[in-house]
């Protein structure tokens, strides 16, 4: 009789895992949340690397019909100084494999194929150890028992609680997400300005980063230090003037004393002849007054680089989350997680990369079991999985110390280490 097998969670780990199984012959179930396939916005590119995410697509058999799709030029990535300055500007040769860029949405749809995907299915809790095998409680109520339950459902996995009570903890940094549709046509100097692949600028304990999407569209994020909840408090938390009022020449959200370039102003009020509206708390929702207070933040940063915020659609508030470097969990059979679900660490280009990876992995290791019960082949996945993440988990965040940094030339340091010219 075939293993009954389960993945929570329909992203590149779990549709990675299930794909290469599929492939092997061996019936597997996604559980996925999502009413469907499109029941949200899938999210921005994913550089896929050759020894990671492309090798994971090969196992599946993928590869060729991933590089048809992906975009190499996507690779390319400029780096300004604040005040518009190019100081890097690096561009991959017309032949140049290593990290190729595609949209999230392209990737899902070429993993989803023929699979058994039970869109709709939230999971609310899973059971070890029962009668019957693991016992998945779904948030409708319904439950069903399975050989092995995988949870690949991301940062705040709900599989995780069987093996671990580690939770996701905030780094420090925040990003808000923006976009741009239609960049080449509707504004041509932004789409020289980011160029092919992505274009980044580093400051005091902030950044701007634009990344190209295919069809046109742009990722804008930007990225500082902050509390937690900044946005809930602005005098207390980042130590603006409520009442404060705009001097000539001052940009909004700037108080007297603090240095164009270097204020951490967050602003988002209207009340005429005052920082506009520094209430005590900004509303996240309200996409003017989370632009307005963008603005203020990187206030005294060249104009074409502010023009990323100033005409970004939407604001989508991205506090960054990791576990603990060496997250590790007792072994328990029938159970195993992948990806952010294991190892949550910053989006610095190796999550998506790691997970694809470790679900091909498992997925093999499980196949070459046949009929035989799998449990020792996960035990030793996970030894090696492990390993592998602990290592990226500490260098994506050192990364995140230097990207993120009170010096900027640690960013740019940084660059020159991973892509020397």
């Amino acid at each position: 009789m075939s293993h009954r097998i389960a993945v929570v969670g329909g992203g590149p780990a779990g549709l990675t895992f299930a794909r290469v199984l599929h492939r092997h012959d061996r019936p597997v179930t996604v559980l996925e949340r999502d009413p469907g396939p499109d029941a949200r916005p899938p999210g921005g590119t994913l550089d896929l690397h050759d020894k990671l995410g492309q090798l994971a697509l090969d196992k599946a058999g993928l590869l060729a019909e991933f590089r048809a799709l992906s975009r190499p030029e996507g690779q390319a990535m400029r780096i300004l100084d604040v005040d518009g300055t190019v100081l890097r500007d690096w561009r991959p040769r017309p032949d140049e494999q290593a990290n190729p860029e595609i949209d999230r949405g392209q990737l899902r749809d070429l993993l989803l194929g023929p699979l058994d995907v039970r869109w709709g299915r939230g999971v609310a809790e899973v059971v070890p150890g029962t009668r019957d095998g693991v016992l998945v409680r779904f948030a409708d109520g319904r439950q069903e028992t399975f050989d092995l339950v995988v949870g690949a459902d991301g940062a705040w996995s709900r599989v995780r609680p069987a093996l671990s009570s580690v939770r996701p903890h905030y780094t420090g940094v925040t990003l808000v997400e923006s976009s741009l549709d239609d960049v080449d046509t509707r504004h041509p100097d932004l789409a020289r300005l980011i160029g092919d692949g992505s274009v980044a600028v580093y400051g005091v304990n902030r950044a701007l980063v634009a990344q190209r999407n295919s069809g046109g569209h742009v990722k804008v994020y930007a990225q500082f230090r902050a509390p937690l909840d900044w946005h809930t408090d602005l005098e207390r938390h980042l130590g603006l003037n409520r009442r404060a009022p705009l001097s000539p020449g001052l940009s909004p959200g700037l108080s007297p004393g603090l240095s164009p370039g270097l204020s951490p102003g967050l602003d988002g009020g209207r009340d005429a002849g005052l920082d506009p509206g520094l209430g005590r708390g900004l509303d996240l929702a309200d996409v003017e007054a989370v632009r307005s207070s963008l603005l203020a933040l990187f206030d005294g940063w060249a104009a074409p680089v502010l023009g990323l915020l100033r005409h970004g659609t939407a604001f989508v508030h991205r506090p960054l989350y990791v576990l603990p470097v060496s997250h590790t969990w007792a072994h328990v059979p029938g159970v195993t997680l992948l990806g952010d679900a294991a190892h949550l660490m910053p989006p610095l280009g190796v999550g998506a990369n790691l997970a694809m990876l470790e679900g091909a992995e498992l997925a093999e290791s499980v196949a070459a079991c046949g009929p035989g019960d799998p449990d020792e082949a996960v035990r030793a996945f996970e030894e090696h999985m492990w390993a592998r993440a602990g290592r990226w988990a500490k260098m994506t965040a050192a990364g995140l110390e230097r990207l993120v940094s009170p010096d900027p030339a640690d960013a740019l340091a940084l660059f020159d280490e991973v892509q020397p010219s």
